[in-house]
């Protein structure tokens, strides 16, 4: 097997361990998280056709037009495309029935969609090691935060009906605001280059303490829908816990 396509599809596998693995109390089918990541890598297709519909509306100015690739073009049309797929999967499905569960899922799908493009711009990269390994330590594990994320707010509106409106348009809004700020920071230090050096070694320390922060909320995330997850299930053991009679 070409070494180029294990070290793509590796930083993949890997996350999908990790999020699977910390859904021990009650693990998912396992053939709904493949069709999910199935899904997920399809995805890659609708969010290109729309990236490509956008692109023409891209500002002249090179870093007006940065900025608008990261969130408009790349942001939106991912994001977007995730979230409704993702909730054409399993908004229904019985087995979206715990808080933790919209974060698996979403993590399968996101990184599906990550795979296929991890996939495309390894094996078409003229040094396809430096790009695996440089997209396995941020790209990947990026997508996975973005669904983290997205998967936190989709199990609120799930869950908390009352404001599920308010908690769906987050499942959107704030991974399209990370993942826009991610390729911004990248697209508009490329776009400055050497010409402002200094400029662009502000933006790149920016980067990496973004980065830190976004995997500091992201397992913040997961571990709250853990327990939240424990809470659910222990009330449903135990639905008298707490109740008085009134005499």
């Amino acid at each position: 097997m070409n070494i180029s396509f294990i070290t793509a599809v590796l930083p993949v596998l890997l996350l999908l361990l990790f999020i699977y693995r910390k859904d021990a109390l009650n693990p998912e089918p396992l053939g709904l998280l493949l069709l999910t990541f199935a899904v997920g890598c399809f995805s890659v297709l609708p969010a290109s056709l729309l990236e490509g519909m956008l692109m023409p509306l891209a500002p002249g100015n090179p870093l007006m037009a940065a900025v608008f690739e990261g969130y408009v073009v790349a942001g939106f049309s991912e994001e977007l495309c995730k979230l409704l797929l993702l909730m054409l999967v399993i908004w229904r499905s019985r087995h979206f029935d715990e808080y933790f569960d919209g974060v698996v899922y979403a993590a399968f799908l996101s990184l599906g969609f990550a795979c296929i493009e991890n996939l495309m711009y390894v094996l078409g990269s003229t040094d396809p090691m430096s790009t695996s390994i440089m997209r396995g330590l941020l790209a990947v594990p990026a997508h996975f935060l973005f669904a983290v994320t997205m998967g936190y707010y989709l199990s609120l509106a799930k869950f908390d009906p009352e404001h599920r409106g308010r908690h769906l348009l987050m499942a959107l809004l704030l991974p399209v605001l990370l993942h826009g700020t991610y390729d911004s920071l990248l697209m508009v230090g490329s776009a400055l280059g050497g010409d402002m050096a200094l400029i662009s070694g502000v933006l790149t320390v920016v980067f990496i303490f973004f980065d830190v922060k976004m995997w500091r909320w992201g397992l913040n995330r997961i571990k709250r829908m853990q327990e939240r997850t424990k809470e659910q299930n222990f009330d449903s053991l135990h639905p008298f816990d707490g109740f008085t009679w009134d005499v």
